[in-house]
């Protein structure tokens, strides 16, 4: 039996915050499977990132809170072990949708796991790390869906449609990334991990969050209004309201206290705006098959 810190630790609800890339790839398909895009779904939400979570978790050995798990218990060697497992299984079952996805896969494993080992901790560099999370979490993994799911070749990925959506995908990570490390500064200051947000400070996380999310709107703006219908970002600021009243209001409380960037803030943040983005991204599957 798998003991409940490494389930703890694994920390699968928390891919709910990673889904609207994988809902964005998939209402942009044109041909996706339903077997596809459920498998694709599996692996990547149940294997690929728990896998991560945990091997990360047992590299930072964290005793605040972290993503999604406000009192985190101590790790073991049972969860680096079942970290590789849940790697394994998802590069067997992914075979299943082609080599192109399985190498993905791997790569992303391989990145995900610099991330945090001791011995390479890319952690700990702000500006790359922050830029390998929200390429690999953001672009890489909508291009590595779109591929599954469609079964398309590589060539088709260049499609300006397509690599515009990823790179919007990356934006709307890297706007949103310092988010979850702004009420782990003292964590990170204790491992030596110079964040992102620790760079910017806790002031300076929220300006720079509401900057990055200025670009992205206006970028999601001309996709629309490029490739589909304008009013479709009518649906996409609608459904980011919730997310964004609350980012709002919490930043007037962190500019009182800074110890109102804590975790309850920032997960509530995330709730908000992965539901409102997943809301949105199946609204714009119906409305881009439905021709409206």
């Amino acid at each position: 039996m798998i003991s409940r810190s490494t389930l703890l630790h694994l920390r699968v609800p928390f891919s709910f915050f990673l889904l609207p890339i994988f809902i964005f790839a998939v209402s942009l398909s044109p041909q996706a499977a339903g077997w596809r895009v459920a498998l694709a779904f599996f692996v990547l939400h149940f294997l690929l990132y728990p896998a991560s979570n945990g091997y990360n978790s047992y590299y930072d050995k964290d005793e605040d809170s972290i993503g999604g798990l406000e009192k985190p218990p101590p790790v073991s060697r049972e969860l680096w072990r079942v970290s590789l497992l849940l790697d394994g299984v998802a590069l067997l079952l992914g075979a299943l949708l082609g080599w192109v996805f399985v190498a993905g896969l791997f790569l992303y494993g391989l990145v995900s796991k610099l991330y945090s080992h001791d011995k390479v901790r890319l952690k700990k560099y702000p500006l790359l790390s922050w830029l390998l999370a929200s390429t690999f979490q953001g672009a890489f993994t909508f291009l590595m869906t779109y591929q599954a799911v469609n079964a398309v070749p590589l060539h088709a990925l260049s499609a300006p449609s397509v690599w515009v959506a990823a790179l919007l995908s990356t934006a709307f990570l890297g706007g949103s990334y310092p988010m979850t490390q702004v009420y782990q500064h003292a964590e990170d200051t204790r491992r030596g991990d110079r964040t992102l947000s620790r760079l910017l400070g806790i002031r300076g996380t929220f300006v720079f969050a509401a900057t990055a999310f200025l670009f992205t709107a206006a970028g999601f703006w001309w996709f629309f209004q490029q490739y589909y219908s304008g009013w479709y970002f009518l649906w996409f600021l609608a459904c980011l309201t919730p997310g964004l009243v609350h980012f709002l209001l919490w930043a007037v409380r962190v500019w009182r206290s800074s110890a109102a960037a804590d975790f309850h803030g920032a997960m509530r943040l995330n709730w908000l705006t992965s539901a409102g983005m997943n809301v949105f991204f199946v609204v714009l599957g119906v409305l881009v098959r439905m021709g409206v």
